[in-house]
């Protein structure tokens, strides 16, 4: 009887073992995912950043990055403590699982409360933004940014078009007699366009660059959302497989 029940413990540990494995496979994969959503954020949409005074947006990218380095980190320490099968590396990773997952909360947390004041934040600063920095010394982030904004989402202005008559750049000679800057035009590739403001050359959108900013920050947000909480739930499938597997350890010596 001791013999079966020892080589039932043996089998029970050996699943575990490789249920183990594959989770930390996986669970390195979504490290990686973790940390090129991250990345993404920070690079490919760093230009919107800059049109936004909080910095709650780019804390969140920053964060879902460590945690993604650390997840991946976490996978190939997950590997060896359950190949070598050794209590203190399976506490150890415990601990790390149980930090990312904090760190995931945190990152949530901070998600929900910029999606509260999202709306409130532009309304009180992108037309200050556009109007007074566009295209003025040290500016040029901001230049940048709102140029690729006006073009990428189509729309001309904070809330309409008219935002661009209290421009600071647009009330110089600077502007050589534009109405808008060139971005707002259907077809920037021709010089000056911006001096016509007429619909037929260029966007006229209801909400302006506002209402398309939002939309898009918010569709983010929310995909950030469902990575943290996918890989949650698979922590806490494998937090689960840890203890099982370190209740079924022996204690090693000391």
């Amino acid at each position: 009887m001791g013999a079966n029940k020892d080589k039932n413990e043996t089998c029970g540990t050996i699943c575990l073992k490789y249920l183990l494995f594959t989770f930390n496979f996986l669970f390195w994969l979504a490290g990686g995912a973790v940390m090129a959503v991250g990345i993404w954020t920070l690079v490919e949409k760093s230009d919107y950043i800059s049109l936004l005074s909080s910095k709650i947006y780019a804390v969140s990218a920053y964060i879902l990055i460590m945690a993604g380095v650390i997840v991946m980190v976490t996978g190939v320490l997950g590997c060896c403590a359950t190949f070598k099968e050794q209590r203190r590396l399976l506490r150890v990773y415990f601990v790390l699982l149980l930090c990312i997952f904090l760190l995931e909360i945190l990152a949530g947390v901070l998600a929900y409360i910029y999606y509260q004041q999202l709306n409130e934040e532009l309304k009180e600063n992108l037309r200050e933004t556009m109007v007074q920095k566009y295209h003025q010394p040290e500016q040029e982030h901001v230049t940048k940014a709102v140029d690729k904004l006006q073009q990428e989402f189509k729309c001309c202005g904070s809330n309409s078009s008219s935002d661009w008559l209290e421009s600071v750049w647009i009330r110089s000679s600077n502007a050589d007699g534009r109405s808008v800057p060139d971005s707002c035009c259907k077809r920037p590739v021709i010089e000056l366009c911006g001096r016509r403001d007429h619909p037929s050359n260029i966007y006229k959108v209801e909400g302006g660059c506002i209402t398309k900013l939002e939309n898009f920050i918010l569709n983010h947000l929310q995909i950030i959302g469902a990575v943290g909480v996918g890989v949650a739930c698979v922590q806490i499938v494998g937090m689960f497989f840890t203890c099982c597997l370190y209740r079924s350890l022996k204690s090693e010596p000391y």
